[in-house]
């Protein structure tokens, strides 16, 4: 007999967020990021989830960022039901129609709460009420959206235009509507009969299924072989690729809310936002006597109305008003406030002068841990390299650099060659071309060491890998 009526996260863990560089990256987006808290967008959103009954959750995330969601989840005691990896991005609702299908394989019906991961909610007990609301409408067979109550004429969301009350605090849905001008913005906040359109829903994973095989089936068809061909990969779900390729790219608004007429939209006035900008975190975040933003090592001297962020050094300002200044250990962003959407097109420069500070920052993300560049020259190259409690890197070969391992804190235990010895603190060992080599931190406490490379080529590419740790590193 199917269990109906339990909650089951669904969190989309995807997306790029470009208009938040130098921060966000391809390859460590703003979800994975500490923008708002202590804690990461991704973690908030499952935490907001507590005072909610509800399953376990399910991530949905692109498989380049899969060691980061595993390792944000572990680290903040999150258990999820599974994380599944898509190939490559094709938007909302084949994301979610994964999802569904997952949800259903051991003849469960559970509703499905969609969201996604790098949205800020501010009250979160007003969000925990408008989900209870949006469950009951659920359980009765709706599809459910939640409207953000817009407190300004938004140019940049969609709209949705509320028809009939249904029960409680559920309206019927009378129209999606297209991101709007500034004087549609303006009759919109007056009429007080539109929402901002949030991306998030709530339905039974069976009613979403029906509803898409109805007016979006080669999306279900693709994701259903898809998933059937997944395979699994240490805590992974891996979709088979071939047939993800063939499934449309489309949005769940557009595969399926506009067109059903089980649409329902619950208003929500919990303090949300996109963060889609960095204009937007001046928006939200507090401001001191001077209406700054200020993060980090900061000095702002007759300073205004401006968002300044400092990762890792002093960052100082005179005579600037209505400023984003952001500082990462490689590049550092000033932007007008009026003019951060434009972030994106510097984004498109590094893309076009193929360069790498869009895709990543200094530190590179391993399962076994991460590493950092210190420094590098023509003939070397140094990193810093932390590994956590049992983390084993791929054991590899070079052909044309040797490496010189330098132990800071903790112990690894290295194989080189045909030889396996231990390397304690304050210690050094010397790999040289050709010896097959891997270390591992066998402790309870973190690895770290210094690794310099020395030779005539020092690219990532020289490498052959004996075995590897998930498919990869």
């Amino acid at each position: 007999m199917r269990k109906r009526n339990k909650i089951l996260p669904i969190i989309m863990a995807g997306g790029s967020g470009s208009r938040l560089w130098p921060m966000s990256r391809t390859f460590f987006p703003k979800q994975f990021l500490s923008l708002v808290s202590k804690y990461t967008m991704l973690q908030e959103t499952i935490f907001r989830l507590d005072d909610i009954d509800h399953l376990s959750p399910l991530v949905i995330c692109n498989q380049e960022h899969r060691f980061l969601v595993a390792e944000q989840l572990r680290t903040a005691s999150i258990s999820p039901e599974a994380i599944i990896l898509e190939p490559f991005g094709r938007n909302t609702a084949p994301a979610v129609a994964i999802a569904a299908l997952k949800a259903i394989e051991q003849g469960e019906d559970p509703i499905l709460l969609v969201l996604s991961s790098d949205h800020v909610i501010k009250q979160t007990d007003a969000f925990t009420e408008a989900v209870k609301t949006a469950a009951m409408s659920a359980a009765q067979g709706y599809m459910t959206t939640f409207g953000v109550v817009p407190d300004k004429p938004e140019t940049g969301f969609g709209y949705i235009k509320h028809g009939e009350q249904i029960a409680g605090q559920s309206y019927k849905v009378e129209a999606f509507v297209e991101k709007p001008d500034l004087s549609t913005a303006e009759e919109y906040l007056a009429l007080g009969q539109y929402y901002w359109n949030s991306g998030m829903f709530m339905f039974n994973a069976s009613t979403f299924l029906s509803e898409l095989d109805k007016f979006s089936p080669n999306i279900l068809t693709a994701c259903k072989r898809s998933l059937d061909n997944a395979r699994e990969d240490l805590d992974f779900v891996r979709l088979d690729e071939k047939e993800f390729e063939l499934c449309p790219d489309d949005s769940i608004d557009y595969a399926v809310m506009e067109k059903t007429n089980l649409a329902v939209v619950v208003p929500m006035q919990a303090g949300w936002s996109d963060v889609g900008s960095w204009s937007a975190l001046w928006d939200i975040e507090e401001k001191n006597s001077e209406g700054n933003v200020v993060i980090g090592d900061v000095i702002a001297d007759t300073t205004k109305n401006s968002y300044i962020n400092a990762q890792n050094r002093l960052v100082a300002t005179v005579g600037v008003n209505d400023l984003i200044v952001v500082e990462t250990k490689d590049a550092v962003l000033v932007a007008h406030r009026d003019h951060v959407q434009r972030v994106k097109n510097i984004v498109n420069t590094l893309k076009n002068d193929q360069r790498t500070e869009h895709l990543q920052h200094c530190e590179i993300f391993r399962p076994w841990g991460y590493h950092e560049k210190i420094a590098d020259g023509e003939r070397y190259h140094v990193k810093h390299i932390v590994v956590k409690p049992g983390g084993r890197t791929a054991t590899q070969i070079h052909y044309h650099r040797a490496e010189h391992w330098v132990v800071v804190s903790g112990t690894a235990k290295v194989r080189n060659g045909e030889r396996e010895y231990l390397v304690a603190e304050n210690e050094s060992t010397y790999i040289p071309v050709g010896s097959a080599h891997s270390f591992e931190n066998p402790g309870k406490i973190p690895l770290e060491l210094i690794e310099v490379r020395t030779g005539g080529y020092l690219e990532e590419d020289d490498i052959v890998r004996i075995d590897s740790y998930g498919e990869g590193y």
